[in-house]
């Protein structure tokens, strides 16, 4: 049988299961809603190609340039995290046929994956994504490493862990969490393996211009991480976490706990112990961290491979077909139960006439402890667009003679972000003194007008122009960005220019916290 032959009759079963991944993701997304507010700006760094950034490492960068090669329309930006999802599920396949698990498990697996948390992530565009897959690859090639002892695993773990490393740099965590996991473990036996250093080095070589970048640009990342921990970190609770660590495994939960017992007293997964091991030690590190519950998301799509082949070992033939099928049915069942409410499945008008419902789970309070009409991840998805078009209208006001001489510049990154996507080729960038766009700010010799997004300027700063005006404000009524103003400042006077780039330079300097 030719190779193309008895690959589809291998795995048209997978290629199923990948494209529905691909199309649903595009299926739960409302269309009334717009790009997140934390989408602009990776999709703005391919602009400024660069090793390094401040609150994000470089892929996603490459990504967005790639999404701006092809067109740059919301159907490539939503398509990127969607392929990544659909191929973390592959990875997810492949281990179950690893482990030498058949086609009942095989089916747990995918569904359990299509079926989860990992439908929201893989909505957006954001690193979250490519973050999980490269944990599951990691996962998979050290299983295979461990499986068969061939060294040409260890280097494409290797990469795997590079690439991941250029996406996001909580991935690091995962390291010492392996590295512990191996030393207790009969796996121990990998130090006396010198392709492993090998292994090291040549992963060490490769994250060095992004090492470099964060040390000439005296590690803005720490300083990101800092005021991270001051504003949100500092308020995560372990409990909260751990809770939210349940809910991430939602119906999965009976795979996750027969992975769990499977890995620890299960004999045929004695040589993959170091997974369990590894659970516990990573999440134990991202306790005291204080971290974000979802920066463990990496950790999950490995688990069910593990409890499927591990029911499917253990089960008696004539019983698996009614197990399987139940433990589908209430993984889809308990996906249906919330689909709606933790994605941006309802229209802004159908949630505030459900509000009750959104309410008692919490789900409308934001980071100022208020409740709102819409949960906030959905707010921010709103009036961008009208922000965009509204701003482009107040920079049309401006005599042509005199554009050159104007800066578009934001309260936040959100805005300034959604300016450059919609309206580019339209006007000039739109920049913020906050997150990357800081470093961005051209050096122009004179600043004559300036379109403002954001809060009316203060006193001092009005006193610089010779006229200044609201020309418009965010009107949507769900917009996180509300009554958002659009200010047209005129004819700066002669300091202007100094000054503002006195106070920029100021806010740089708090990036050197060395």
């Amino acid at each position: 049988m030719p190779k193309i032959e008895r690959f589809f009759q291998n795995y048209w079963l997978l290629m199923v299961f990948m494209s529905f991944k691909l199309i649903l993701q595009f299926m739960v997304v409302n269309p009334v809603y717009e790009l997140h507010r934390d989408e602009f700006l990776h999709l703005d760094q391919a602009r400024h190609l660069a090793a390094g950034y401040i609150s994000v490492p470089p892929f996603s960068s490459w990504i967005s340039a790639i999404i701006f090669f092809l067109g740059g329309s919301t159907f490539w930006i939503r398509f990127f995290p969607a392929l990544f999802g659909a191929l973390t599920l592959l990875f997810a396949w492949l281990t179950v046929e690893e482990l030498g698990g058949k086609m009942y498990a095989k089916i747990l697996v995918s569904c359990a994956f299509l079926f989860s948390v990992f439908v929201r992530l893989n909505i957006l565009y954001q690193p979250n994504a490519f973050d999980v897959l490269a944990w599951t690859g990691i996962f998979y090639f050290l299983i295979r490493y461990i499986r068969s002892e061939e060294n040409k695993w260890l280097f494409y773990l290797m990469l795997a862990f590079v690439l991941g490393f250029y996406n996001k740099y909580t991935i690091a965590i995962l390291l010492p969490g392996l590295l512990f996991s191996l030393i207790i473990t009969k796996n121990r036996k990998i130090f006396y393996n010198r392709y492993f250093y090998i292994s090291l080095l040549t992963g060490l070589v490769l994250i060095l211009p992004n090492l470099y970048w964060q040390l000439s640009h005296h590690f803005p990342f720490v300083h990101h991480m800092v005021a991270l921990k001051r504003t949100q970190l500092d308020h995560t609770s372990t409990s909260g976490f751990l809770v939210e660590q349940l809910m991430f495994m939602g119906g999965s939960l009976p795979l996750y706990i027969l992975a769990l017992i499977g890995l620890f007293f299960y004999r045929k997964f004695e040589n993959y112990r170091i997974i369990g091991i590894n659970y516990f030690t990573v999440l134990l590190i991202f306790i005291v961290l204080k971290a974000k519950s979802y920066y463990a998301l990496g950790l999950y799509p490995v688990l069910p491979v593990f409890g499927a082949v591990y029911l499917e070992s253990v089960l008696p033939k004539f019983r698996k077909l009614f197990v399987f099928a139940l433990l589908i049915v209430a993984n889809v069942i308990a996906f249906l139960f919330i689909y709606d409410l933790v994605l941006p499945v309802k229209s802004p008008t159908a949630i505030v006439s459900n509000k009750d419902k959104y309410e008692k789970l919490g789900l409308l309070k934001w980071n100022d402890g208020k409740d709102h009409q819409l949960p906030q991840d959905f707010a921010d998805m709103q009036g961008w667009k009208e922000m965009a078009e509204k701003a482009l209208l107040a920079y049309e006001m401006i005599p042509t003679e005199e554009r050159k001489q104007t800066l578009i510049f934001c309260d936040n990154y959100g805005q300034a972000g959604a300016l450059n996507y919609y309206n580019r080729h339209k006007t000039p960038e739109a920049y913020a003194a906050n997150t990357d766009y800081i470093f961005w700010i051209p050096r122009m010799k004179v600043i004559k007008n300036v379109v403002l997004i954001g809060n009316k300027p203060d006193k001092r700063i009005l006193a610089m122009f010779k006229s200044y005006q609201l020309t418009r404000i965010v009107e949507n009524e769900f917009a996180i960005e509300k009554n958002t103003g659009i200010y047209l400042l005129r004819s700066a006077n002669e300091d202007f220019t100094s000054k503002f780039y006195q106070t920029i330079d100021k806010r740089i300097r708090e990036f050197d916290i060395f």
